[in-house]
């Protein structure tokens, strides 16, 4: 029985993990945490941006549904008998108005062109533009980004093929 004990004894100081293979463990964690935080954080930040960028196109979209109906952007505004109408997941200010945030969208509503801007969770701000018809600026949809978050910046600073 003594000896069966000794032998447990024994076989009992084999078990377990040393203090230098306990802090290899917590290294590699701490490293993996480093590694995943940033990756974490600019997925965050791309999802607000994409969240502007979604209401926009919702706005465009609800725009050019009113184009359809009557041959012009004139009526797709910030009133009570205008986008709202069509998208009323979002709100609309006029177009000297800066967004507030993803779901504020401030838009500029003219006879061949709309134009909106909206401000991201992240503080960047977003710009559409669609020009129905004419030569001057060339009609079709352009993108933008800038500081100021109002829709008279998205006449002039909506310029690119895309999203930036």
């Amino acid at each position: 029985m003594l000896q069966k004990l000794m032998q447990r004894r024994r076989e009992g100081t084999e078990e377990g993990f040393t203090l230098i293979e306990l802090m290899v463990v917590v290294l590699i964690i701490a490293i993996l945490i480093a590694i995943t935080i940033p990756t974490f954080l600019g997925a965050r930040q791309r999802a607000q941006n994409r969240a502007a960028q979604s209401s926009l196109r919702n706005a465009l979209t609800a725009a050019k549904t009113m184009y359809t109906d009557s041959n012009s952007y004139a009526a797709a505004d910030d009133s009570s008998t205008g986008l709202t109408t069509v998208e009323p997941s979002l709100t609309y200010v006029a177009h000297g108005t800066a967004s507030t945030g993803s779901k504020v969208v401030s838009v500029h509503a003219q006879a061949n062109q709309w134009s909106g801007a909206a401000l991201s969770a992240s503080g960047n701000c977003y710009f559409i533009r669609d020009v129905a018809t004419g030569t001057s600026p060339t009609p079709g949809t352009t993108f933008g980004s800038g500081s100021t978050c109002t829709a008279d910046s998205a006449d002039t600073n909506a310029t690119g093929q895309s999203f930036p």
